[in-house]
Order: structure tokens, then C-alpha cells, then sequence
């Protein structure tokens, strides 16, 4: 009795999940969403372990956020500096000169690094190229945040030369 009280609760959950669609999320009546993630440096002359897993963050690094319309234009940009831990938390009006901005139509990259010894970007975690968000980590009444990252940044004695074609 009790196993069917617990599958009849999962299914609910699943069906009340698979509701809220984008749609859904649209329904929290937020005037703005939130983009966070974090910053790190990546040193590849430390040992393997060191460097898989020993990531420090990197304070005053720039990264910023841009949002194109559904013709592709650019209609919203703005940018934060990674705190001492390395987060950046930006906040995206969803409305700018009456144009709705939709969250799929935003790009978070970096943009400079706070260290002058491990400033040369990679594109670990899409940091270099951009990152388009897509589902919201965190959806609350009043509160929608999408985590992207980590972006890393490395040292330049960890830059691969370009050999060209072989």
C-alpha cells in the first residue's frame, strides 16, 4: 500500500514537472531573471590531480551577458566582475523599450580576466565561445536564475601553438 502511495506521488510530481514547460516559468511574473556562474584558473604546469581538481577562482573577472532579438539584433548587454570567490551574479531585464527578451536568445561569455598571470581564456565550460541559456537552475515565485559554467581562464605557458594544417 505504501509503495503504490509513493509511485502515485512520483507520477503526480512528473506530470506537474513536465507542465512547466518554458511556458510555465513565463507565469512567475518576474520583471527580471538572473544569471550566475563562476570564474576559475586552470594552471597547467601543476600535477594532473592539481590541475583536474585544484581550479582557483579568479576575483574582478569580467564576463557579461547578451540578448538578441527574434531578428537577431542586439538588444540587451550587460556585464559583472567575478567576486573574491570567483561568482558573478548579473541580473537581465526582461522587457527593454517594450521588447520582451527571451532567456534562449541570451549569450553569457567571458570577457577579461581579474589575473595578470592566468588571463588567456579556454573555452572549458564555453567560456571563450559563449553559452546560450536554456533551462533555469532555480524557478521560484519572483526569482528565475540560470547557472552557466564554470569559465576558466589558464596561464600562458598552458597556450597550445597553433601548428596550422599538416
Amino acid at each position: 500500500m505504501e509503495r503504490c502511495s509513493i509511485l502515485a506521488l512520483l507520477s503526480a510530481a512528473v506530470l506537474i514537472m513536465s507542465s512547466l514547460g518554458v511556458e510555465g516559468w513565463s507565469s512567475y511574473n518576474t520583471e527580471v531573471f538572473q544569471v550566475g556562474g563562476k570564474v576559475m584558473c586552470q594552471d597547467c604546469s601543476k600535477d594532473w590531480n592539481q590541475w583536474a581538481h585544484g581550479a582557483a577562482p579568479i576575483p574582478g573577472s569580467k564576463v557579461a551577458v547578451t540578448c538578441m532579438d527574434a531578428r537577431a539584433r542586439v538588444v540587451y548587454h550587460t556585464s559583472d566582475l567575478a567576486d573574491a570567490e570567483g561568482e558573478f551574479d548579473l541580473s537581465v531585464t526582461k522587457n527593454v523599450d517594450g521588447i520582451e527578451i527571451e532567456p534562449e536568445n541570451c549569450a553569457v561569455r567571458l570577457v577579461s580576466s581579474g589575473s595578470a598571470t592566468c588571463n588567456l581564456m579556454t573555452d572549458f565550460g564555453g567560456g571563450k565561445s559563449g553559452v546560450s541559456l536554456h533551462r533555469p537552475t532555480q524557478v521560484y515565485p519572483g526569482v528565475i536564475k540560470y547557472t552557466v559554467g564554470p569559465f576558466y581562464f589558464t596561464t600562458p605557458q598552458c597556450d597550445l601553438p597553433d601548428n596550422g594544417p599538416q
